[in-house]
């Protein structure tokens, strides 16, 4: 037995039509806005990309000690970003600067060595000291107590980042 056409139609009314409608097409609308969001996010580049976040702050660097040149700077690195950064290269005032660790032996003798890189963990913070890493270099003449040297961290990510640190004598207490 079939049921005409016309009964059918009376059944299923216009107002029973709209609701079916609107039910099905609010997850079609849902899924369409949250697929353009997404390919627009990975059109920007946030998708896949890891970040990068590098702040230097505090910096100083001392004055030579007696007849000597070289001294040290040192600068309190943070990666906020998602992803590990190295610290390759520093310059001063447009001269080449170097990377160091001090420590000690296991005979209780202080020792240097020169470092190619330092790691920057992601979510940590490199602070330099001069009882671990620094940056050596040789002081300019005629600086003195409270000038301001300009520096530029090379990092293997980030890139360059400018930071200035002020003169302290040896052993000035941090600011």
């Amino acid at each position: 037995m079939t049921v005409p056409m016309n009964t059918l139609l009376r059944r299923l009314s216009r107002r029973r039509l709209t609701d079916t409608a609107l039910a099905a097409l609010a997850p079609v609308v849902a899924c369409g806005v949250a697929l353009g969001g997404l390919t627009a996010w990975t059109g920007a580049g946030g998708a896949g990309r890891p970040t990068v976040r590098i702040d230097v702050a505090y910096g100083r660097v001392f004055l030579p000690f007696g007849e000597t040149t070289e001294t040290s700077a040192y600068f309190d690195v943070t990666n906020t970003g998602d992803t590990d950064d190295r610290l390759v290269a520093v310059t001063y005032s447009g001269r080449e600067a170097g990377l160091s660790r001090h420590f000690m032996t296991p005979s209780g003798a202080a020792s240097k060595e020169s470092l190619d890189s330092v790691g920057v963990p992601a979510g940590d913070r490199l602070s330099m000291s001069p009882h671990g890493v620094d940056v050596t270099l040789t002081a300019r003449p005629g600086w003195r107590t409270g000038d301001l040297v300009r520096f530029t961290l090379r990092f293997e990510r980030r890139g360059s980042v400018d930071a200035l640190a002020v003169v302290t004598p040896p052993g000035a207490a941090p600011a």
